[in-house]
């Protein structure tokens, strides 16, 4: 009886203490149960459960679809793929979508103009997603997200592996001898761009592998495009911030449709060099030339296109067949850029003198003003990849359908004054520019 009752008093002792934690997980697990989030399956989710499922999972990856939508049903395999490798990770992340087309109140909410339109929702605030998207690779970036902002190794074989893990899509920065609290806010601030650790330990065949001869140090590789570059302070935060910021994108970047996007946030103007064949040995070799002027010159994004590979963004900037190239503007990475008066074109002989030329040129304010020849950079950039053809065939529909209105019922004299009638109209060219706004196409991995 004295042990019932001694059992009955450390269980009511206890209740208080561990009730609520218990009720916690109960309630956690009912709503994991209320999603069914069974063997690694894509949610569907609605207006009425959307909120909810994005506040239950700290990380849910969520596909705004159409069902009409050619790239949409694509991508459905990919995400069933994703959905069932990602199941298995030690921090479970959650793949979704909803049918925006349909649940409009919600598409608008999350500003989706195009389909498919990946957003990644940590902790319920919403991401873009950007990357690849087939399985292997989509899964690979997610991973990135539920990693920690900065991973702290503490060996050789641990840099080793966390290089191979982080892969090649994103930059990737090591400090060595560095203290973690010195990154830790700009790990947080650029998590989506880069990948961030601190190695404590170390060897001297370390240091000769990442070339660096003190610490702290601080290294960022672009694997990607083989590149490197290390600084050694001072580690101060604008200083430190300056550095990381100009480092997320390789020294000399190619353009291609992808990676348009990754000018969006970066502020510095642009560079840009258009080649006649990025293939080719000679633009290779002036590649090179523009790479060892970007390093010298870290407050400029240098990037470059091939004509042959691009011709209508080429265009973009006063380039035809007959212009003679390689040829170089400075870019504000919307719809002005600078022709550098006595530079038109890059010679064969001393191209890397002709480069600091040019560069002088444009900072001493020898430029001539001009305007790309289609719509702005950045609204091209934001809707290469969704519904504009849809939109354009809405908007042509509907102006017919006014025009047929108003040829059956005319107008009478003195039934409406001229002040009523719009200012301004509209028209639709037939041709599609590269960068015009509003221009949008899906667009396949």
């Amino acid at each position: 009886m004295n042990m019932l009752f001694l059992s009955v008093s450390i269980f009511l002792l206890l209740a208080p203490a561990s009730l609520p934690s218990i009720a916690a997980a109960e309630t956690e697990q009912q709503k994991q149960q209320q999603f069914a989030v069974d063997g690694g399956k894509v949610l569907e989710l609605g207006e009425s459960n959307f909120d909810a499922a994005i506040s239950t999972f700290d990380y849910i990856l969520v596909d705004f679809y159409a069902p009409w939508c050619g790239h949409c049903k694509r991508l459905a395999p990919e995400l069933d793929k994703t959905a069932r490798i990602l199941a298995e990770l030690k921090q479970p992340l959650v793949i979704a979508k909803i049918d925006a087309d349909k649940y409009k109140r919600v598409g608008s909410k999350y500003d989706i103009d195009g389909y498919p339109t990946l957003k990644i929702f940590m902790h319920g605030v919403p991401t873009d997603y950007y990357g690849p998207r087939k399985a292997d690779l989509l899964v690979r970036f997610l991973k990135k997200f539920v990693a920690p902002d900065v991973a702290i190794l503490n060996s050789d074989s641990a840099i080793s592996e966390f290089v191979e893990a982080a892969g090649t899509s994103f930059p990737i920065f090591i400090g060595f001898g560095l203290n973690e609290s010195a990154i830790s806010h700009f790990a947080v601030k650029y998590k989506k761009r880069a990948w961030f650790s601190v190695a404590k330990d170390f060897s001297d065949k370390t240091m000769e592998f990442y070339d660096f001869d003190k610490i702290p140090a601080l290294v960022a590789r672009h694997p990607n495009y083989d590149e490197q570059s290390i600084f050694y302070g001072p580690f101060e935060e604008k200083f430190l911030e300056d550095y990381i910021k100009q480092s997320l994108l390789p020294l000399a970047l190619p353009i291609t449709e992808e990676t348009l996007r990754l000018l969006k946030d970066d502020e510095r103007k642009v560079i840009l060099t258009i080649l006649e064949d990025e293939t080719d040995e000679r633009s290779k070799g002036l590649v090179k030339l523009l790479k060892a002027a970007a390093s010298a010159n870290r407050d400029f994004m240098f990037v470059f296109v091939g004509f042959k590979q691009w011709q209508e963004f080429a265009e973009s900037f006063e380039v035809s067949k007959k212009t003679k190239l390689p040829k170089m503007v400075v870019w504000d990475g919307d719809e002005e850029y600078f022709s550098v008066v006595g530079s038109d074109s890059i010679e064969d002989e001393d191209q890397g003198s002709q480069i600091t030329q040019f560069i002088q040129g444009y900072k001493d304010g020898n430029v001539i003003q001009k305007r790309i020849s289609s719509a702005s950079f950045m609204g091209f950039v934001n809707s290469m990849i969704g519904v504009g053809t849809v939109t354009i065939i809405v908007f042509v529909v509907a102006v017919v359908m006014i025009i047929q209105s108003l040829k059956e019922e005319p107008l009478r004299v003195g039934t409406r004054d001229e002040g009523d009638y719009p200012s301004s109209s509209t028209s639709q060219p037939e041709d599609r520019q590269p960068l015009r706004s509003g221009d949008k196409q899906d667009k396949e991995d």
